[in-house]
């Protein structure tokens, strides 16, 4: 009998919304935060990043430190897309 059910996702706890050059390759990854009005998100760094992948690239801290982060809230542009988990 072989097992062909997929890898559970790998939940990750984190203190903001972040997103860098290493997290987004993978793509059984999950991170969690919760904002300081205490609700909680969970996102696929892989997923957001395939979707907004030229905007992020053209931000200076992504040119800079291949990197992005929120302190306070899961990122509006974010929040509005269909998926992120």
């Amino acid at each position: 009998m072989s097992n062909s059910k997929k890898q559970p996702k790998k939940v990750q706890q984190v203190k903001r919304f972040v997103l860098s050059q290493k997290n987004v390759k993978d793509k059984d990854l999950i991170l969690e935060f919760t904002n300081k009005e205490g609700k909680t998100f969970q996102y696929s760094p892989s997923k957001v990043f395939s979707q907004l992948q030229d905007r992020f690239e053209a931000m200076p801290c992504w040119e800079k430190y291949k990197s992005y982060t929120n302190t306070n809230n899961l990122p509006r542009f974010v929040r509005d897309l269909d998926s992120i988990v």
